[in-house]
């Protein structure tokens, strides 16, 4: 196919952002497409806006485009009135680059950010013109390929993927596009290709395993042809060593996270019991200072951005903190380029660090307790404890912040009526904190605004409340309107997100290959673009799923821990033993402290039963000799 870019730009001006489909942005990379023998493209199930604010899809992009001979393209999902202009125009999705469609390349790979994209996946394939089905697809078409944040249960997309890439894909995408190619090269049958791709590390082709079901329950995953019984996570060992790039695209359009972005870690140990990246991505790695910095200074110079942003599950554990915001601070303060931390711990600390990371804008402060009582905390491992939260949001008043989110969730397993009264009286604690400062204060201080967000825990795979039942959608409700109720004030504030569209995540997080026809019939009747509150239609799952005999309760009630669970034959790098233990030690209030700092916790991703503490210190030696 040609360019169909000429076949649609003079309507353009019909839709709302038409910046979203037109390419051409600073550091875009264009190839030429006749000269290049391997081509990809990279699917986004989101907005242009939501999807270049992706940092896996930057990595993958420039990565891919690193090599000479591997062209890689981008496509994001049209908003509604883009898709209606394609379908009036005749035409099918294309890149944004050379505008070819998707049926031009050889490899299609999607980014599974969020479950309740998958409708949006669906469409996307449909709007390119592919089959929808992997089984209906041969040579001619491009593979399709899935892997991202929720590929550990991707077993409702099973039926619609060729193959899923379990873990950090920069590490071997190079590897499995130019094996793809060698394999097509010499006339392999699809099903050929697909054999040969799963002796790969970290593929996961979901056509060669097939579930068993016994009076509607899973009762085992039959391996249908000679290929591993389980597939493990990849992942990177030394941050310093792995590909980052630094000539990111810069956006005509404002996009979520419209800055410089620097990963300065990943992965996290503290063990919060909720947390599914928190398990799934251990374990935690660094960048170094020097490379962070080296790093920082290029994107700058080569975006021209005037903030930057350090990146991680959890960035005040990063160990040299203090030392890498002082000198960044310093380094780019002349520039007024800020820096901005995503997430703080609730300690004297962390508001120190914030103090030096605002020295050019100052905005809010957010601070996670995620529980209302100790006891609650203890359940989740969270950590925090309360004397922590007023002393840091006193520090916070007292150094002129006046505006501080608390994070909570609801739902939670053992959660009770103290749980919600223990929320409303740490924010109006916190409100009275802040209000008394400012009473005292001699200088001008803006009202204090205290806002309380809660959202809807989810009991994710791979973590130790994998086997908890989910929250009643009237039972979230009732919580939400005790919230309303007791949350009263001058300076406080609440938000919430929708239970209804929870229960749907949920359902996909945790579902199984029964709901591949209802995501399709779902898809059909309209459904896509969900991440967007005004898209989903909740009602319209609760028909379909019935119409399949099925409801959410078949996967959102509880379940026994030696019950086969549909992601038992795929590996996130945690032992079902230790996600077991923890759901014990859950179940008593018991803690279990973060393992770099203490003995190891045994959770089997390292392989090695060494303390935390022993590697750390190896880490600071390393450090010491490096300086």
């Amino acid at each position: 196919m040609a360019n169909v870019f000429s076949k649609i730009d003079d309507s353009l001006y019909q839709v709302e952002s038409p910046e979203r489909y037109i390419g051409r942005e600073w550091n875009q990379i264009k190839k030429d497409w006749e000269e290049t023998e391997i081509r990809t493209c990279l699917a986004f199930p989101d907005t242009y806006e939501i999807g270049m604010s992706h940092l896996g899809l930057k990595l993958l992009y420039h990565r891919l485009n690193q090599e000479e001979d591997i062209l890689c393209e981008r496509v994001f999902a049209p908003w509604t009135d883009m898709e209606k202009l394609l379908k009036k125009k005749g035409l099918h999705l294309y890149s944004l680059e050379n505008k070819r469609e998707l049926l031009d390349f050889d490899l299609l790979g999607f980014t599974l950010q969020y479950e309740l994209s998958y409708t949006t996946i669906l469409n996307m394939l449909k709007l390119g013109g592919l089959p929808l089905r992997s089984a209906e697809r041969d040579n001619s078409h491009p593979l399709v390929i899935a892997g991202g944040a929720t590929v550990f249960n991707p077993e409702p997309l099973a039926p619609f993927i060729d193959l899923f890439y379990l873990g950090e894909a920069e590490r071997d995408i190079v590897r499995l596009v130019r094996r793809y190619q060698e394999l097509t090269e010499s006339d392999c049958s699809r099903g050929q290709i697909l054999r040969e791709l799963t002796e790969l590390s970290g593929i996961y082709v979901p056509s060669f395993y097939q579930p068993v079901y016994q009076q509607g329950n899973l009762e085992s995953i039959k391996v249908k042809q000679d290929v591993k019984p389980r597939v493990s996570r990849q992942y990177i060992e030394d941050l310093d060593q792995a590909f980052y790039p630094t000539d990111f695209i810069v956006p005509y359009a404002d996009i979520v996270h419209n800055r410089a972005v620097v990963e300065i870690s990943r992965g996290c140990q503290r063990g919060c019991r909720f947390c599914a990246a928190g398990m799934s991505y251990r374990p935690a790695r660094e960048r170094s200072v020097e490379t962070i910095l080296n790093l920082a200074e290029k994107i700058i110079s080569s975006t021209g951005y005037d903030e930057i942003s350090l990146t991680s599950l959890s960035s005040m554990d990063y160990s040299r903190i203090e030392e890498l915001v002082t000198r960044l601070a310093d380094r780019f303060a002349g520039q007024n380029v800020s820096i901005s931390l995503p997430s703080l711990r609730i300690d004297e600390f962390s508001l120190k660090i914030a103090r030096e990371v605002q020295r050019v804008r100052r905005s809010g402060l957010t601070f996670a307790p995620e529980a209302g009582t100790q006891r609650l905390r203890n359940i989740i491992n969270k950590g925090v404890r309360e004397e922590d939260l007023f002393q840091a949001v006193r520090s916070a008043f007292e150094s002129g912040w006046h505006r501080i989110k608390l994070y909570f969730m609801l739902g939670l397993p053992g959660e009770e009526e103290e749980d919600l009264a223990g929320i409303a009286r740490l924010a109006k604690k916190t409100a009275e904190i802040g209000q008394q400062i400012r009473r005292e204060t001699s200088r001008k201080m803006r009202r204090i605004e205290v806002q309380v967000n809660v959202s809807t825990f989810i009991p994710k795979p791979f973590t130790p409340f994998q086997w908890f039942e989910m929250e009643s959608l009237k039972a979230i409700r009732e919580k939400i309107e005790y919230l309303q109720q007791h949350l009263t004030g001058r300076s406080l504030s609440l938000d919430w997100n929708d239970p209804e569209t929870s229960r749907l995540e949920a359902l996909l997080a945790r579902g199984d290959r029964r709901l591949a026809p209802v995501l399709e019939q779902v898809w059909q009747r309209g459904s896509r673009l969900e991440g967007w509150s005004e898209q989903v239609d909740y009602n319209r799952w609760q028909q379909v799923l019935e119409e399949f005999s099925l409801s959410e309760e078949d996967f959102l009630a509880g379940r026994e821990t030696d019950e086969p669970l549909p992601w038992d034959h795929l590996y996130a790098g945690v032992d079902k033993d230790f996600l077991q233990q923890e759901w014990q030690r859950a179940s008593s209030g018991k803690e279990t402290p973060d393992c770099r700092w203490s003995a190891c916790s045994s959770c089997g991703i390292c392989g090695s039963p060494r303390s935390g503490l022993e590697l750390a210190r190896d880490k600071e030696e390393a450090a010491g000799h490096a300086d």
